[in-house]
C-alpha cells in the first residue's frame, strides 16, 4: 500500500529561517522559495539563489551547509555539484537548495519549469528573522 506524503504547511520554520539568514549573510542574489508539495513527490520546497561566479557559488553553498550544520545541528541527506561550483545543490529533505550560477540558472529554468509552484515571499521572511532593531530600517532624513 502507498503511503500518502502530507503537504507541508510551511519549510520546517526553523530551517527556513536559518537558510534565508545565512543567504541573506552572502552575497547570493535572486533569492526564491517555492512550494513544490502539491505538486511534487521528493520535497516539499525549492530554495533558489545564483552567484555570479563558481567561487562565489561554491561559497554561498558552504556558508548555508555551515550555518545550518551550526545552529541546528542538521546535515543535508545529499549534496551534488560542490567541486565544480555551477550548481549546487543541497537537499535537506523538506527543502532541496539551488545555488546556480547566473547563465546556468537562465539555461536551466527552474522557475519556469516549476511554475505552478507557490512563490513564497523571501523579504517577508528576511525581515522576520533580521535581528537588528526596526529603527535600524528608518530611512535616514
Amino acid at each position: 500500500m502507498p503511503i500518502e506524503k502530507q503537504p507541508a504547511a510551511s519549510p520546517g520554520p526553523d530551517l527556513a529561517d536559518l537558510i534565508v539568514t545565512a543567504v541573506r549573510q552572502t552575497k547570493a542574489f535572486d533569492p526564491i522559495l517555492l512550494k513544490v508539495d502539491s505538486i511534487s513527490s521528493f520535497t516539499d520546497y525549492f530554495f533558489i539563489c545564483s552567484g555570479s561566479s563558481s567561487r562565489q557559488v561554491q561559497a554561498i553553498a558552504e556558508h548555508i551547509l555551515e550555518q545550518v550544520k551550526k545552529q541546528s545541528g542538521r546535515l543535508p541527506l545529499g549534496t551534488e555539484g560542490r567541486t565544480g561550483g555551477q550548481w549546487v545543490l543541497i537537499d535537506y529533505g523538506e527543502i532541496v537548495m539551488h545555488v546556480f550560477q547566473d547563465p546556468i540558472r537562465r539555461f536551466y529554468d527552474l522557475e519556469g519549469l516549476w511554475v505552478e509552484a507557490t512563490r513564497i515571499d523571501i523579504e517577508a521572511a528576511a525581515k522576520k528573522t533580521d535581528p537588528s532593531p526596526p529603527e535600524a530600517h528608518k530611512d535616514q532624513e
